[in-house]
């Protein structure tokens, strides 16, 4: 299928590897120009060679990394000097890190809200109008299956990214940016193989002297697909939302999990 988006311009922050590299690559290989965004340096420029020297990519399609960190004023100015206008952004934070609510305090709090929603929002105030003068525009902002199903253990992430969701389900339904086909869109992820679960296994290995191998097995074994998502299927994902074949697709919070969420709704 032939998404419609050849020749676009997209901002992909979190790129460099993991689910935001997944996002990149897919969009590249449609032939969209991607600004990736990333705090380290090396990680980025070997993802842009990675890209660059991808044959499904389209001669001609340009990858540019900046080595930010988005999540600051002076970030996003370099991003934005670099290119004002983006027809597609996909917003992407590490997620804070889990633990007891007892222990976090003030600033624990604001870091996690400031890196998972108010980034988020940063970005799309500064495209989205843009955006509605040109008639075409896409945010996709990576979140997590958590906003639908809470984990106890991760209450940060819960509550920042629960915050993007609510702002998300106002604004993305605003007639000035629905009207002229700018969407936005929330993915949540379930569990992918990335260093992130690799981490996390590792960790739990270390508590419960288990080996990484069984407590992978029973992680699989807890979802209804048997097996970990693969960034390259969730960037799919992505860049279908960014086609122009889901221009009536507006406000909504896309799990791709393997069938993990129990609910209905």
């Amino acid at each position: 299928m032939n998404l419609g988006i050849a020749g676009k311009w997209a901002l992909v922050c979190g790129a460099s590897k993991g689910l935001g590299f997944g996002c990149a690559e897919a969009l590249a290989r449609e032939g969209v120009h991607v600004v990736i965004v990333a705090r380290g340096a090396e990680g980025l420029q070997a993802a842009a060679a990675r890209l660059r020297q991808d044959p499904q990519v389209p001669q001609g399609t340009q990858v540019e990394p900046i080595a930010v960190d988005i999540t600051t004023p002076e970030g996003r100015a370099e991003v934005f000097a670099f290119r004002q206008d983006y027809d597609i952004v996909v917003t992407n934070a590490g997620g804070p890190p889990p633990g007891d609510f007892r222990e976090w305090d003030r600033e624990a709090w604001i870091k996690a809200v400031d890196a998972n929603m108010l980034t988020p929002i940063e970005l799309i105030k500064a495209t989205v109008d843009g955006m509605a003068a040109r008639g075409f525009g896409r945010v996709i902002n990576i979140t997590s299956s958590a906003v639908k199903a809470p984990i106890d253990i991760l209450g940060l992430s819960n509550g920042a990214r629960s915050g993007l969701t609510g702002f998300v389900a106002g604004v993305a339904r605003t007639t000035k940016l629905a009207s002229n086909n700018v969407t936005i869109n929330n993915l949540l992820p379930g569990v992918f193989d990335t260093d992130r679960i690799k981490t996390t296994l590792e960790g739990s290995a270390k508590k419960t002297g288990k080996s990484v191998d069984e407590l992978r097995q029973q992680r699989m074994n807890s979802i209804p697909a048997r097996r970990f998502g693969t960034p390259a299927e969730f960037g799919a994902a992505c860049a279908f939302l960014c086609s122009a074949q889901a221009s009536y697709i507006t406000g909504q919070n896309v799990l791709t999990d393997g069938g993990a969420y129990p609910g209905t709704y």
